[in-house]
């Protein structure tokens, strides 16, 4: 039994920091970010951060606990799949909004976040009951950036590459 929780937790963290390291990695250029219009409605960088840190904690439990659910069998390779787009293209945006500096890019990246999010919802399900409720706020809060996404790139078209 102690092996499990010590082995939960140790995933738990393993998920967490991963998914922190983009932070880290590319952080924001206040300079930069500060020069952009932006919706009224535009939450503070705080809560931004703030949310961030509670859905990886739900993301890494939503994990854990259908892993626990699951047993020793690993989750099949279509769940990798999706868990490995999704995570790789939630650490991507960082690197397009604040390294590139592409709007359009970190728009359509957000967007395959809240995308790959709705999957994994799908697929969680069958382990845990409780795992797939742990990721729907990440769905919505993804589907939310999408739009913030968009509106930024919007109110300032020449911020991509892609003109």
């Amino acid at each position: 039994m102690m092996n499990k929780v010590v082995k939960g937790t140790l995933l738990f963290l393993l998920i967490y920091g991963l998914f922190s390291i983009s932070g880290f990695l590319f952080p924001i250029d206040q300079e930069w970010y500060n020069s952009l219009d932006k919706p009224s409605w535009t939450p503070s960088g705080s809560i931004i951060g703030i949310i961030w840190a509670v859905l990886f904690a739900f993301i890494s439990l939503s994990i854990v606990l259908a892993w626990s659910s699951k047993g020793e069998n690993p989750f099949p390779p279509l769940f990798w799949i999706i868990f490995i787009i999704n995570y790789v293209t939630n650490q991507l945006f960082s690197f397009f909004q604040f390294e590139m500096k592409d709007l359009l890019l970190a728009t359509i990246d957000t967007f395959l976040v809240a995308v790959t999010t709705g999957i994994l919802i799908i697929l969680i399900r069958k382990y845990n009951k409780v795992s797939p409720w742990l990721l729907v706020p990440y769905l919505l809060w993804t589907t939310f950036a999408t739009y913030l996404a968009f509106t930024f790139y919007r109110l300032n078209p020449t911020e991509t590459f892609l003109m």
